[in-house]
């Protein structure tokens, strides 16, 4: 009545692909081990910042090609530097745009549409006041 554990997704091991070999990468080296830095401390920043991207995010093992216990105390001081506003936990980033035109039924780029009409309204309630001015005006003197 139950599923068969040999149908189940889990229990099957993804068998590689026989035509494909598997990517070969060569190994980041730390920039610790490069480095000889045995103590990562919290205070020097100018380290700490290596290991952080542009945004302030802190870098993957697999980027840094730190060990285990080394991404850990990595992370720990950039966690502590950031406590103590050392290091900020945001940057801002500029973004240039190329300025697009906007699509149909979109006011919500061009605002010059809705500025624009603006003024002719302004200026059709002038008129009809001024009509209404008028008319009375003929009325009193007829």
């Amino acid at each position: 009545m139950g599923k068969d554990n040999n149908t189940s997704k889990k229990s099957k091991p993804r068998a590689p692909k026989e035509g494909a070999n598997p990517k070969k990468f060569k190994k980041k080296t730390s920039i610790l081990l490069t480095d000889k830095i045995e103590y990562i401390d919290y205070k020097d920043v100018n380290l700490l910042t290596r290991f952080v991207s542009d945004r302030s995010k802190i870098r993957n093992r697999r980027v840094t090609g730190n060990t285990v216990q080394q991404q850990r105390e990595i992370a720990n001081a950039i966690k502590n530097s950031r406590e103590m506003a050392l290091i900020p936990y945001t940057k801002r980033v500029a973004q240039t745009r190329t300025s697009r035109p906007p699509r149909d039924g979109d006011n919500r780029r061009g605002r010059d549409d809705d500025q624009s009409r603006e003024p002719q309204v302004a200026a059709a309630a002038v008129e009809s006041t001024e009509v209404e001015e008028t008319a009375a005006d003929q009325e009193v003197e007829g």
